[in-house]
């Protein structure tokens, strides 16, 4: 039986129509990846490099569709551009640098069994689950798919159901490279497809939200296979009193609202100490309201659509909630219309902990700020979370650092905001509810996806049953 399902456009095109693959389906298609993986993995890396490389020839060849199918499904045309060269850079990346971190070989002998030699080999997880998440629907499965492959992995690959436009595009590169398409494979569906996959992979790398991602983590529990799960933020950025302020604004301005808001490295909190806030407001509001919305020529302007017309709901419930608690909403918020639902950055004061705006994920433009009165209450304030995926401090390099220091996330930007998204090649582990697993940058992105195998060899004499017998003295 074949499904189809109907996505919305974000700007309030025509339809799209999918067709989601079934459980039953699923099952075959990890049998199958399963059956050639370990083929792939023969090949040894420079055939898998050069089979990759030749898959990187085809997608740029399919460039300009594969980034109008991006900008339809999300909405903007930049990013989309973006977002397929990370995507494709990577591919280059992991072939340049994997001979380094694959090819290393440790052995000797072990220093409690002398006479044991030892050698280290890296074999590859098997089939890796990649189901990834709408706000960058390419980028964010390739980061996860392209290491998986060079690592000598088969990939089965669900990205989000609510932008699956630029899957059939990117399927038709994968076909024109036979030996590729053996171990990759694309696939859509809904959550009960996400849930198939994971239980037919040998590992899986889920990127999305907290509650999806405590599904995938106990099913992948309960069956014993590895999960990488990079989950929501709630980032916060701290503006000490020795922090430019100019520099302060803009950093929170672009790090809040830069992709409408729609990245999980967005600045969500903002702490300023109490000798710069009164002037550190003023100054954000007449800079976010500078902010243009490309609802008109795409062409033009800072910010698109929300991607998920849904997100809209869940923003204007935050607002809401805040504004009765108490908060001043000096500019911006959510606008509907024929094309699509839009957000106008949203900067807003006396904001509290209990409000929804600090408990949950927004992912939209919008901007609470709240004082501090010394260092103590700001690294308090901005722990205060259950999340701890990144964070910022601005302020004079050695006190930022201190305070840096002391904060509760995975990374956290020194005088900038939202590094990671330009440092893919720096580690980092999500603390809290954001995530879970080694690191998807710097070397970890490579080496969680094999795992270290000892071949022990013994070089004298093994030991006799006679070595274990009891000698009856108690």
């Amino acid at each position: 039986m074949t499904n189809f399902f109907t996505v919305a456009h974000p700007r309030g095109g025509a339809p799209y129509r999918a067709e989601a693959r079934t459980p039953d389906e699923i099952a075959v298609a990890a049998a199958k990846l399963a059956g050639a993986q370990a083929e792939w993995s023969a090949l040894g890396l420079t055939g898998r490099t050069e089979v990759l490389r030749r898959w990187r020839g085809q997608l740029e060849g399919a460039r300009a569709e594969i980034v109008a199918a991006l900008a339809e499904d999300t909405g903007r045309t930049a990013l989309a551009h973006a977002e397929f060269e990370g995507s494709v850079r990577r591919i280059g990346y992991w072939s340049d640098k994997a001979p380094e971190l694959l090819g290393a070989r440790s052995s000797g002998f072990s220093e409690v069994a002398p006479s044991v030699r030892y050698e280290h080999q890296l074999t590859p997880l098997g089939v890796v689950g990649v189901i990834g998440p709408w706000n960058f629907p390419l980028l964010l499965v390739m980061i996860d798919a392209v290491p998986a492959l060079t690592a000598g992995c088969a990939v089965l690959a669900k990205p989000s159901e609510v932008t699956p436009r630029f899957v059939e595009p990117l399927a038709r590169t994968v076909e024109a490279v036979p030996e590729l398409a053996r171990v990759l494979r694309f696939v859509l569906g809904p959550g009960e497809t996400g849930a198939a996959i994971v239980e037919h992979v040998d590992a899986v790398c889920f990127t999305g939200s907290v509650p999806t991602g405590r599904k995938v983590g106990a099913q992948a529990g309960r069956r014993l296979i590895p999960a990488f799960l990079e989950l929501g933020g709630k980032d916060p950025l701290v503006v000490l009193a020795d922090a430019d302020l100019d520099t302060a604004v803009q950093v929170a301005l672009r790090a809040s609202v830069v992709a409408t808001g729609q990245a999980c490295q967005s600045i969500e909190r903002v702490y300023v100490h109490d000798a710069l806030y009164k002037r550190f407001v003023q100054r954000l509001v007449a800079a976010a309201k500078a902010v243009r919305l490309t609802d008109g020529e795409r062409k033009g302007g800072h910010l698109g659509p929300f991607i998920d017309p849904a997100q809209a709901d869940r923003v204007q419930e935050q607002l809401a909630d805040a504004e009765a608690g108490g908060a001043t909403l000096h500019c911006g918020g959510v606008r509907r219309g024929e094309r699509g639902a839009w957000c106008a950055p949203v900067v807003l004061s006396g904001v509290r902990h209990g409000m929804l705006l600090f408990r949950e994920e927004t992912f939209g433009p919008v901007i609470p700020v709240m004082p501090f009165a010394d260092d103590r209450e700001a690294v308090r304030l901005a722990n205060d979370s259950e999340f701890g995926l990144s964070a910022a401090v601005l302020g004079e390099e050695s006190h930022a650092l201190a305070v840096a220091r002391q904060l509760k996330a995975g990374a956290v930007s020194v005088n900038d905001g939202g590094l990671t998204a330009e440092v893919g090649d720096v580690e980092k582990e999500s603390f809290g509810a954001s995530g879970l697993g080694r690191s998807r940058a710097g070397p970890s992105a490579l080496l969680r996806f094999v795992r270290k195998q000892a071949l022990l060899v013994q070089t004298g004499t093994p030991l006799p049953i006679d070595a274990f017998e009891e000698s009856g003295n108690g």
